[in-house]
């Protein structure tokens, strides 16, 4: 039990500063929110907080909900982003395609055009007709190799002209249905990105209504809530069977995203200046040398999955029954993540939100 819940409020904001290593000494509990004067008991020089308060712990609830539905949009815009980005790509390459396609039906028709012309020069007499006036024998044996030579040259052209015809319809067809994919996904992604920022602007309008001494004690108990599931995660003694050493990919991966500890949480951001939750964790492994899925619900289904017992260092946990949330375990029960708007990249307990599971981009 000493193990687990050793951890002070000092070592954990030193912890915040530094690089994950430090962590690595003791296992990691959310720190304890400071004890509160009784709102009857004024502090000399100091204002009394306000004391527990029911209604302020619902609105507490419903910011903590508009931001996990923010999140989820979050994830839904990103998707459509990658898919848009994908698909336009794909219709680059389709209309080169299609150009390459249209030259090559040009030089093939040039080339059938031209046998035409030949023809007509020879005085509109086709070649076994020639053959039949010619008088030497060797010249009509030669002459014969050559019909069935150009015999095979005409077909083989009009293969190639009608294939390439063909094909140049098939890219027009596909080029039709990335066009319709590709809008589908910016419809998307525009109907996300609106979600996201009404639901940034609904908890932003609820906090803007709080006096200073109001949002601190919100603070306050946003922090005990994330104690209080970290205490319990802990308790179980899950730390116990937690003993993996991070892989060398891993462990580039966790140093990266220390790194970035301190900077804003920005939705749809990538670095390098902020970061959304998936964000940091795809480029926290990219520049570990391995690619990931952009979003924590495509990290979810895609990445092979472990036991919460065997993770390690590296490995991203992810968060809340829709996948909305991912976290990178730095080891002895801490996460690094980036948690929402307003919030800035930071040190976390890893039990400290609902747990869906654990995924491990190098396995």
């Amino acid at each position: 039990m000493n193990r687990r819940r050793c951890a002070t409020a000092a070592a954990i904001s030193l912890v915040c500063a530094l690089t994950v290593p430090a962590v690595s000494g003791r296992a990691f509990a959310a720190p304890e929110p400071p004890p509160q004067a009784p709102a009857s008991v004024t502090v000399p020089g100091q204002m009394a907080p306000p004391p527990p308060s029911r209604s302020l712990e619902a609105v507490r609830q419903q910011i903590d909900a508009l931001y996990r539905q923010a999140a989820s949009a979050t994830d839904a815009y990103n998707l459509a982003k990658e898919r848009t980005e994908k698909q336009s790509a794909e219709i680059v390459q389709l209309a080169r395609e299609m150009a390459e396609g249209q030259a090559r039906i040009e030089d093939l028709k040039n080339r059938a055009g031209a046998a035409a012309r030949a023809q007509y020069r020879a005085g509109g007499l086709p070649p076994e007709a020639q053959l039949a006036l010619v008088d030497d024998p060797q010249l009509f044996l030669d002459g014969v190799g050559r019909i069935q030579q150009g015999q095979k040259a005409t077909k083989d052209l009009i293969a190639e002209l009608t294939q390439a015809q063909a094909d140049l319809a098939a890219y027009s067809k596909d080029a039709s249905a990335h066009w319709e994919r590709l809008e589908a996904s910016r419809l998307k992604q525009e109907k996300a990105k609106k979600e996201i920022k009404a639901k940034i602007a609904a908890a932003k309008k609820l906090e803007d209504k709080l006096e200073k001494e109001e949002l601190q004690h919100l603070l306050q108990l946003e922090q005990q809530a994330q104690y209080r599931a970290q205490s319990q995660w802990l308790d179980s003694g899950i730390l116990d069977e937690i003993d993996g050493r991070a892989s060398e990919q891993g462990r580039k991966a966790v140093e990266f995203a220390t790194a970035q500890l301190g900077k804003p949480y920005v939705w749809g951001a990538e670095g390098p200046d902020s970061y959304d939750c998936s964000g940091l964790t795809s480029q926290a492994w990219a520049a570990a040398g391995r690619g990931i899925p952009r979003t924590s619900q495509e990290q979810w289904r895609l990445l092979p999955r472990i036991a919460i017992k065997d993770m390690r260092p590296g490995d991203l946990i992810i968060y809340h029954a829709d996948a909305s949330h991912v976290g990178m375990y730095a080891g002895n029960g801490a996460i690094i993540h980036a948690p929402r708007p307003g919030r800035n990249v930071t040190v976390a307990g890893a039990g400290s939100m609902s747990i869906l599971g654990v995924v491990r981009p190098d396995k």
